[in-house]
């Protein structure tokens, strides 16, 4: 149980870090075009975790075969996702946007049909979980949103597909299982920047800029806290947690804006807010509640807890 509470803690600051990234970015991009923002968060967050791989003594692999995962899990879980977000939002509308971002749980659920074995797939419980969490994020966002659904249908299919590609990532990682956190967390990074670095001094020539103190202290921030720490935090919690438990801090991230709201903007917290803000932590106890141990014959073997 402690151990559990720990990665619930986790869990907790991996939405802290995410659900603040927000304000970080809208404190960066003054000074930083989109392309070289996202740039400069993955490149200076895959820095940093090599840099502790190296003082820890942990090597990168070099095979190809972990590459290819590497790679294809840069592209579901911050490349495609990122991208689709940051142009989908534009016309959806940030209000549409946040809902439709936050059904990543529910695709977990919805793949884990089609790419996991009956034994490993989430139950009931799960799934009533994943759905409070979503109506708690609609009343925390606002159920006036749901009346734009559909009047957008491109940009905001582009926004669902980034989040459905957000619950592939979390049931991708598996592939890591045999590795430290660190290492998929900074593979997948590194291959991030291998795309989106060239893509940022073509499109923005970013030499020519000329950041602010803000700004730059807003994207030291997003790189070093809400990348490099977040994804050291959220390939551990893959393995502990497993895909649908990681997922549901999306419930609890629009919570984090809230509350950075009410504290450092003065903004007022009303009870339609406040009963989304209960209704999506309910929601992620349910997910992470421990399923019940079956009683099993003392004859019979006892598999391999996984």
């Amino acid at each position: 149980m402690q151990n559990r509470s720990i990665e619930l803690a986790l869990l907790g600051v991996l939405a802290l870090l995410w659900g603040s990234s927000y304000m970080w970015i809208s404190l960066a991009l003054p000074s930083f075009p989109p392309a070289t923002l996202i740039a400069i968060r993955v490149s200076l967050a895959a820095l940093a975790l090599l840099a502790i791989m190296a003082a820890r003594g942990i090597r990168m692999p070099l095979d190809r075969q972990n590459w290819k995962q590497f790679f294809i899990q840069s592209l579901v879980n911050s490349t495609g996702p990122w991208l689709m977000l940051a142009w989908g939002q534009q016309y959806a509308g940030t209000a549409v946007s946040s809902v439709l971002n936050s059904t990543s749980p529910l695709w977990v659920f919805a793949f884990s049909f089609l790419l996991l074995n009956h034994g490993e797939r989430p139950g009931a419980r799960q799934l009533t979980g994943a759905l409070f969490g979503f109506a708690g994020i609609v009343l925390i966002v606002g159920v006036g949103a749901l009346e734009d659904i559909g009047r957008n249908l491109v940009p905001q299919l582009v926004v669902l597909f980034g989040a459905a590609l957000y619950g592939i990532a979390a049931l991708r990682g598996r592939v890591f299982a045999g590795l430290p956190p660190i290492v998929p967390a900074a593979g997948t990074l590194i291959c991030a920047s291998v795309v989106l670095v060239p893509a940022s001094l073509i499109v923005d020539r970013p030499w020519q800029l000329t950041p602010d103190t803000t700004g730059i202290v807003a994207a030291l921030t997003l790189s070093l806290a809400c990348t490099a720490l977040a994804f050291l935090i959220y390939f551990r919690l893959l393995s502990t947690l497993g895909a649908m438990g990681t997922a549901s801090q999306a419930y609890l991230r629009s919570g984090v804006g809230v509350f950075l709201g009410v504290v450092f903007l003065s903004e007022t917290l009303d009870l339609e807010t406040f009963a989304g803000i209960c209704l999506a932590i309910f929601g992620v106890v349910l997910i992470n509640w421990p399923r019940a141990v079956k009683r099993q014959d003392v004859s019979a073997p006892v598999s391999a807890a996984k």
